[in-house]
């Protein structure tokens, strides 16, 4: 059984991911998930945050996230990009999930949307990000 906030990302990575592509405002897009399947069992407050935070901080995200990339931010799948946006917003943002939360959430994400093989690329630089932006949660948990 998902839990409401594994819900949330769902739906918010399918937003995201329809805006990556056709540019939709984030209005619209909200409107078309609240009659998505799976909207009602999910944590409404958190789908909003990311899906509204990530949108409005795109360009900030993009800019924490291509260094940690072997290509240009463009040139990955709308499904990668979208998972690392909302991973990278929550990693910033929602400092009360556990980086490693964040991870596993985002590694789950790509394996429902995305290719066979994303979700090692997502966790790989997810652990880079995370060593930036959550660097002392990330070095306690490596020495324990």
């Amino acid at each position: 059984m998902k839990s409401a906030r594994r819900r949330s990302r769902e739906l918010a990575t399918q937003g995201l991911y329809q805006w990556l592509l056709s540019g939709v405002p984030a209005g619209e897009i909200d409107a078309q998930l609240r009659g998505s399947q799976g909207y009602d069992k999910a944590d409404h407050e958190h789908l909003d945050a990311i899906l509204h935070g990530v949108i409005r901080e795109a360009d900030t995200l993009s800019a924490d996230i291509a260094p940690c990339l072997d290509r240009p931010i463009e040139q990955l799948s709308p499904v990668e990009r979208a998972v690392l946006m909302v991973a990278t917003y929550e990693f910033k943002h929602h400092v009360d999930i556990p980086y490693r939360v964040v991870i596993n959430e985002a590694v789950e994400l790509t394996k429902t949307f995305g290719g066979s093989d994303g979700y090692k690329y997502v966790n790989g630089v997810l652990d880079k990000i995370a060593a930036q932006l959550r660097s002392t949660e990330a070095q306690a948990a490596r020495r324990s």
